[in-house]
């Protein structure tokens, strides 16, 4: 006897509900996780791989790269900066052995002011991966969304056919921006949204449904379904199961193990919340964005201003010490440790 639909979804746990109506990416460095959730791509930054780096399991990965910067000679700082490329490149093609689809590379996030040096290091980072045996068509250069980082993604995607995934973005108007550079996908980070909100307000719990990263998400993807931007959307940096499940329907989602984990566990019913008709019938307006507009619209939201600067600053944190590593590295290796 076959079962009603209803109670094959009780059956059912969260992440295999949500996975019907999007696309679920893991937000990891590290390759057992994405071998146990099985999902369409993943994403890194340097604080992932900063992580995964630290584990004795990708030691190899690490001491190759060490090897390829050295041997690519130039001065120290130019051998760091090629080993760095070829550690995040080295753990891209390691993940894209566990994916069907695309993984996230990040430049990185000290270039997020310098326009030309931002595609400079990716077409570097592409150039590695084709050697790797990697086409481009399987990787996203991740670029932070300053107004530079959206020109250098307009630059990628129109003349070298390299696709981007615009990162840390948590205003509208750099999602506007976005969308009007043609990139091929954008982050909107979820859960920073959310801590910035409890931080700087009285309000310290939310339901999914009023959580301002949520509120935040909707908007992005309703805008972009209503005028028909190729962009997609993928909501990013979560911090519980209920925001993921709040953007069931947004194109992509990505997701750390731990949560990954919950909702393989939850067993909810996932409604779906976002469709491209319940877009079409919201009110937005169209509003066009040159430099000086992006500046003073992205400027008049202050958690965007400061979420996006605190981000440049983690990351670029997290990159500093991962070159402390491998210069680290680099010496004993030298020195015939």
């Amino acid at each position: 006897m076959s079962q009603s639909p209803d109670k094959r979804r009780k059956m059912e746990c969260a992440l295999a509900q949500v996975k019907k109506h999007t696309v679920v990416v893991a937000d990891t460095g590290d390759f057992n996780a994405i071998e146990e959730y099985k999902p369409q791509d993943a994403t890194t930054n340097p604080s992932l791989i900063l992580a995964a780096a630290k584990m004795p399991t990708y030691q190899h990965l690490v001491d190759q790269a060490i090897k390829y910067g050295t041997a690519s000679g130039g001065t120290e700082e130019e051998q760091i900066m090629n080993t760095m490329d070829k550690l995040f490149v080295s753990f891209g093609v390691e993940i894209l052995k566990k994916v069907p689809g695309r993984v996230s590379t990040e430049v990185d996030a000290r270039l997020s002011f310098d326009k030309d040096s931002m595609v400079s290091r990716a077409r570097k980072l592409i150039s590695l991966y084709e050697e790797a045996g990697v086409s481009k068509d399987r990787v996203l250069i991740k670029l932070s969304s300053t107004w530079e980082g959206i020109q250098a993604g307009r630059e990628l995607e129109e003349k070298d056919g390299i696709h981007c995934n615009m990162t840390l973005l948590f205003s509208f108007a750099q999602a506007v921006a976005c969308a009007e550079a043609k990139v091929t996908l954008i982050s909107p980070f979820v859960g920073r949204i959310l801590d910035w909100y409890k931080e700087n307000t009285d309000r310290k719990s939310y339901e999914p449904h009023e959580d301002p990263g949520v509120i935040s998400v909707t908007k992005i993807y309703n805008y972009y379904k209503k005028f028909g931007y190729n962009t997609v959307v993928m909501g990013a940096s979560f911090r519980n199961t209920g925001e993921v499940k709040a953007l069931a329907g947004c194109d992509l989602l990505t997701i750390s193990p731990g949560l990954l984990g919950e909702l393989s566990k939850d067993h909810s019913t996932v409604s779906l919340t976002l469709t491209p008709e319940k877009a079409k019938a919201c009110d937005l307006e169209k509003i066009h964005l040159d430099e000086k507009t992006f500046r003073w619209l992205h400027n008049e939201d202050r958690m965007a201003v400061e979420k996006l600067s605190d981000g440049i600053r983690k990351f670029a944190a997290d990159a500093v010490k991962l070159e402390g590593m491998i210069k680290e590295k680099m010496l004993s290796v030298k020195n015939g440790q």
